[in-house]
């Protein structure tokens, strides 16, 4: 016989009592009486659109527009994306269980491809994608009722399926309880996908889609929604203290699974795979695989940028899976105290340390300009990370590269340190750091590149660095003066 405490009973109670909620069978779904027409709020990410307050099933019109279109994958780098709405990802879809949605998917007259439509929300052959299969200037409608809630993927099937998907064919589709969800302060739409080029990550101009290496599963870019750094600085997710937030996280793929992780935070409820019966409490990553889910959501306890990452770091930090939360407000030093002690410690042997990259010879300038362009693109994709796209830098970790003292007061000292590395003790606008600066194992092209880049920006000096000067002035890790 088994014996229960308290504390058991009233979770196993919480539980049923929210399946209850949440879950509706298929069987009163698929009898649910249609009552009215709407039309559906569509929005494109980060945006949600409103929660559903209507206590009956409607008919909902959806209208996807299919277009093609040239657009900024990372800086300096296009690509052609195919998209459900003109961007990449497609439109966020909100609907309610019991709905009769009637879909229509209009391939615009200018596509090359014939598209179609999968929505995992749909109980019927291929998603739709059989019913919806639309030429070039192009129609095609069909319904569908809404059966079970969650949060589901949608993408283009048509073959080769893998390449309209690594296009940018994919979005989300929420199916709300007829309970809805719980209030909360902000909802928010991410995801994540994977992006093969012919050209390698970071060269620049208009890249075409290489099939060979979405075959074997080396992505060049994994991005969140849509392009490197499209959810960060001015385009960060803004919120507040005391605040609870709901993401909505998709992984469109076509391949990698991603390992979801806001940097600082820890999820409260995670809705896994995007289900609504089963949520888990006190999650600090959560697996989504390709073509999968899942609904995080937190309260926002102290201010500061919050790093959101797919957690296969190299993804974040090298190919672009990174975005920013930012939560303003009061600091709450009981919480989080931050600083309260600044001291070197050097134990016997360490030296600056060396971040290796392989060496590969890049197109070479031809004027200060293209300089300048050519380094924004080495910028985005080696230092945006830690010194942001604004040049500020994080406060008590990564010094300022805007307005810096210390890079416009010595050129061949700057260029020592991005080729040498650089630990312990320094001061930069007046404010001390105590850290390591790698050293960057790039061509003197690139690094040249880079600093006439950063000297160019945020209000500093203007000067040009040349990989000549490189060159000369290019020294070791354990060498630097």
């Amino acid at each position: 016989m088994k014996i229960f405490t308290r504390n058991a009973l009233l979770a196993a109670t919480s539980l049923l009592l929210t399946q209850q909620a949440w879950c509706a069978s298929r069987e009163d779904n698929a009898k649910a009486p249609i009552i009215g027409v709407e039309d559906a709020i569509l929005t494109d990410a980060p945006a949600v659109p409103p929660a559903i307050h209507r206590d009956h099933a409607t008919k909902v019109v959806v209208h996807l527009e299919v277009r093609e279109v040239e657009g900024r994958l990372a800086d300096g780098v296009r690509y052609t994306f195919w998209t459900f709405g003109g961007k990449t990802p497609g439109k966020f879809i909100r609907i309610r269980e019991g709905d009769l949605v009637e879909m229509h998917l209009d391939n615009h007259p200018s596509s090359k491809m014939p598209h179609n439509i999968d929505l995992h929300a749909v109980n019927g052959p291929g998603g739709g994608a059989g019913a919806s299969l639309t030429a070039p200037g192009h129609s095609s409608v069909f319904t569908f009722k809404a059966l079970n809630p969650g949060l589901f993927v949608y993408h283009c099937a048509t073959a080769p399926v893998a390449m309209h998907v690594a296009n940018g064919m994919y979005g989300l589709i929420l199916v709300e309880p007829r309970e809805g969800l719980p209030k909360v302060d902000r909802e928010f739409y991410v995801m994540q996908s994977d992006f093969y080029t012919k050209g390698a990550n970071g060269e620049q101009g208009l890249q075409p889609f290489s099939m060979v290496k979405a075959i074997e599963e080396r992505p060049d870019y994994v991005v969140f929604n849509g392009s490197v750094g499209s959810t960060v600085g001015d385009r960060a997710l803004a919120t507040n203290v005391g605040e609870t937030v709901r993401l909505f996280v998709g992984d469109g793929g076509p391949n990698l699974t991603s390992s979801f992780h806001v940097i600082g935070q820890i999820f409260d409820t995670v809705w896994p795979e995007g289900n609504m019966s089963t949520p888990t409490q006190n999650v600090q990553t959560t697996m989504i695989p390709a073509g999968g889910s899942a609904i995080v959501q937190f309260k926002n306890s102290v201010p500061g940028t919050f790093i959101i990452v797919d957690h296969s770091l190299t993804r974040a930090f090298n190919r672009g899976a990174l975005a920013q939360l930012k939560i303003n407000g009061p600091d709450n030093k009981a919480l989080f105290s931050g600083k309260v002690s600044d001291e070197v410690y050097m134990p016997e042997g360490s030296n600056a340390r060396v971040a290796e990259m392989p060496s590969q010879k890049p197109a070479a300038a031809e004027s200060k300009a293209e300089r300048i362009k050519l380094g924004e693109g080495v910028f985005a994709n080696n230092c945006q990370a830690c010194h942001q796209g604004n040049g500020e830098g994080v406060a008590d970790a990564f010094p300022p590269l805007a307005k810096s003292d210390y890079l416009n007061a010595d050129k061949v000292r700057a260029i020592k340190t991005v080729t040498g590395g650089l630990d312990g003790k320094l001061t930069v606008n007046g404010h001390d750091f105590n850290g390591v600066m790698p050293a960057w194992d790039l061509p003197d092209e690139d690094i040249a590149n880079v600093m006439t880049y950063i000297y160019s920006q945020w209000d500093n000096s203007g000067q040009e660095v040349l990989p000549s000067e490189v060159a000369a002035n290019r020294v070791k890790a354990a060498n630097l003066p």
